[in-house]
């Protein structure tokens, strides 16, 4: 994988520090610590993973001389992030960023909709797997997967149902004549055409990996 433009050695720090939490081992991709990492550093959390998998592996002389250093003093490691955190201006609004175009598709996908701040574009993509798994005349609120996303998601079971309700005017298989008017018809249509007209399959294995995000 190419080095990502704003990727800096000193972040081998915070990724350590991320592995060594336990359970200390590689995260999974969408973990929620690694996405919020990832947001942090406005890095997309497929590079910060494959990353943290050269750092398990000990690839170069230079992470072997870093996992010596820190990997055995959890406090001098601890103190080398703080530091890092205080030099780049993390979560201050500074100016560490300011001048680098940033491509925000992955950040925008994590963060709550300005229509509904419940809601959001990841959160959409789950509520859309589910619904190529069901009928229509199951889309109600007493179907068990529906329940059981709700929970997981921290979302109402009507809610859900409510955006099934609006992929089916994005589905044109079904035809529908009418039309709504929902503030989320617009963030729903957006991630139908992301992965309604795709094989399911890809959209399965996202979802199934995005479910470590909302543990």
């Amino acid at each position: 994988m190419a080095k990502h433009p704003l990727w800096q050695d000193e972040y081998w720090l915070l990724l350590m520090q991320l592995y060594l939490k336990k359970p200390v081992g590689l995260k999974p991709l969408y973990s929620k610590p690694l996405v919020n990492l990832s947001l942090e550093l406005h890095i997309p959390p497929q590079f910060l993973h494959q990353q943290m998998f050269r750092l398990r592996s000990l690839d170069t002389p230079r992470l072997e001389r870093l996992w010596e250093t820190y990997s055995k003093s959890p406090r001098k490691l601890s103190r080398g992030v703080k530091l890092l955190r205080q030099k780049m201006g993390f979560n201050s609004g500074g100016d560490f960023f300011e001048g680098v175009e940033m491509n925000e598709t992955f950040e925008k996908d994590f963060k709550p909709l300005e229509q509904d701040p419940q809601v959001t574009p990841v959160k959409l993509i789950m509520i859309l797997d589910l619904y190529f798994r069901l009928t229509p005349n199951t889309m109600v609120e007493e179907t068990a997967e529906i329940q059981d996303l709700s929970k997981m998601l921290r979302l109402s079971p009507s809610k859900v149902v409510n955006i099934m309700d609006i992929f089916q005017v994005c589905d044109p298989y079904l035809r529908h004549a009418e039309m709504i008017i929902d503030p989320l018809l617009g963030p729903c249509q957006q991630i139908w055409n992301r992965y309604g007209s795709e094989q399911t399959e890809r959209l399965s294995a996202l979802a199934l990996q995005l479910r470590d995000y909302f543990k």
